[in-house]
């Protein structure tokens, strides 16, 4: 088996330096890209979820109730060296998008690609509307191709080199996977089915697997522990997701449909072809595991109701088997018709001219008004994956960013009507992360305080030693404070930004608590969802 893999999948013996394997036009496309996320990453204002994940890096842990803690902890050490401006916040994610272009021309090459399949598996790569828009805001999307393609290119050096001790770094990188994003261990349960479904599933009989898996669960350990300490916070948010109903479900030609828009449509027949590759044909045999483990995702994420894009980091992979075999479709028959390789020069120019003309609808190149006149000429509209998206102008990942400079500067106004006697123990109180996160770091200009939330991780966080007795309420109605408060005066209304997602928010200010303290009131302003 070792030599079948090594002589199926090794790379041309001419093909084999940097240079002449194209690894070099690779790395000049991943800094191209790079170059062009920095320059366009600061056209709009933050992003809600970055205001999440910036709030959580100010609160150093080993879990919140969203998320795990590595992009929290990633984004603090990021602020502490580049600062706070867009471009800073979002240049983990613009690197992370640039480099998944290496590792996938990297996998294409193990699988025996030359010069073309390399270039063609790194333009689909850059180009796909999800891993631009992973490139463009700070998240957990943004890192979890890169974990999950490392976990695959390890397996297949596992299988390529005949080396088990390879799997105790899969281990590894799953490991620091689910430190991200929980949603890697879908892919690590395609792994094991699909290594139990072929011929490779004796590997389990082999120490170093069962080593790799015990490096995975230590380093989710502390993870795990938090976990269990909370009651299990994130499963909470989960069920009451679901119970609300909040999200698009999808039917099994919709979901099928908006895969394709997440790559691209014309990337389609590229890892389509990837996918049946490896199912099916005897060169790509040994790593038949991988396209097996692509229908466990698909599944799992599909039965589950899972957002489209959930299952968008298992794609590398399959474009670049696609391209390997589409290069090698055109060079076999080039033999027989030499003019044929011009087919690579019109699929590129075809892959790219695609790209450019759905890249606005990820990468902020229009103003907003440019943008939505553009929408008009889209034969498709960005899908909505939760049912209050529809009614915003903008897709979300835009509208997402407006609106939070004026719901800040009406808290301002609020805060400003306190004594200054009284401010120590005036709190503000969000409704959720977004609000919440936005008083947390837009807030600092206006002397504001860290803003308390029942919300998601703010919910942890508490009530911080205040009273309540005096607070500044966001996004509520009178008549429920008022029975909260003995005394509730509005105080204004934050100005209407037409592109919001987040419309209008009432701000007031609350005195002489009903409730006894706030410490006693907390347990009842849990809100998970």
């Amino acid at each position: 088996m070792a030599s079948t893999a090594t002589e199926v999948s090794a790379p041309d013996r001419a093909d084999g330096s940097v240079l002449e394997s194209g690894m070099i036009l690779i790395w000049a496309i991943a800094l191209a890209k790079l170059l062009f996320h920095i320059y366009f990453n600061n056209r709009y204002s933050y992003f809600r979820d970055e205001f999440n994940y910036m709030s959580c890096g100010d609160h150093l842990a080993w879990g919140y109730v969203d998320q795990p803690p590595l992009i929290p902890f990633l984004i603090h050490c990021s602020r502490a060296v580049l600062g706070d401006s867009l471009r800073a916040i979002r240049f983990i994610p613009a690197l992370s998008s640039s480099l998944l272009v290496v590792q996938t021309a990297l996998i294409a090459r193990e699988f025996g690609g030359r010069r073309f399949a390399l270039l063609l598996s790194a333009v689909c790569t850059v180009i796909a509307p999800q891993y631009l828009s992973n490139g463009s805001l700070l998240g957990t999307n943004c890192l979890e191709p890169n974990l999950w393609m490392g976990c695959a290119y390890v397996g297949i050096l596992a299988i390529k080199r005949s080396d088990p001790r390879y799997w105790l770094w899969f281990g590894v990188v799953a490991g620091i996977g689910l430190e991200e994003k929980y949603s890697i261990s879908v892919f690590g349960l395609g792994i094991v089915a699909g290594r139990l479904l072929t011929e490779h599933r004796l590997v389990f009989l082999n120490k170093w697997i069962w080593l790799g898996g015990m490096a995975a669960f230590l380093i989710f350990l502390p993870n795990l522990v938090w976990n269990i300490h909370y009651d299990w916070p994130f499963v909470q948010l989960m069920r009451a997701i679901k119970a609300e109903g909040r999200d698009v479900v999808l039917t099994l030609p919709q979901y099928m449909f908006q895969q394709t828009l997440l790559l691209n449509p014309l990337t389609t027949p590229i890892w389509v072809t990837g996918l049946l590759a490896l199912l099916f044909t005897a060169r790509l045999r040994p790593y038949r595991f991988l396209g097996l483990a692509y229908l466990v995702c698909f599944t799992v994420f599909f039965v589950q109701h899972g957002k489209n894009y959930y299952l968008s980091p298992i794609y590398p992979m399959l474009l670049a088997t696609g391209a390997v075999v589409i290069d090698r479709a055109i060079e076999d028959s080039a033999d027989i018709h030499p003019r044929r390789t011009w087919l690579k020069y019109t699929i590129i120019v075809l892959i790219l001219a695609g790209g450019a003309y759905l890249a606005p609808v990820v990468i902020p190149v229009f103003s907003p008004d440019a943008f939505i006149a553009y929408m008009k000429y889209l034969p498709v509209q960005p899908p909505r994956t939760e049912y209050s998206h529809a009614a915003a102008v903008l897709p979300q990942h835009y509208s997402d960013q407006f609106g939070w400079e004026e719901i800040v500067a009406q808290t301002a106004v609020a805060w400003n009507r306190i004594p200054a006697e009284d401010r120590k123990d005036c709190g503000i109180f969000a409704q959720d992360y977004g609000q919440a996160g936005a008083i947390d770091f837009l807030g600092r200009r206006y002397g504001l305080p860290p803003a308390l939330s029942g919300h998601q991780s703010w919910f942890l966080w508490g009530p911080r030693g205040y009273s309540g007795n005096c607070m500044i309420v966001l996004d509520d109605t009178r008549e429920r404070l008022e029975e909260l408060w003995e005394h509730v005066e509005y105080v204004g209304t934050s100005a209407d930004n037409p592109y919001a997602l987040e419309k209008q928010i009432d701000v007031f200010i609350c005195r002489g608590a009903k409730f006894g303290t706030l410490t006693q009131l907390w347990p009842h302003l849990k809100k998970w969802r």
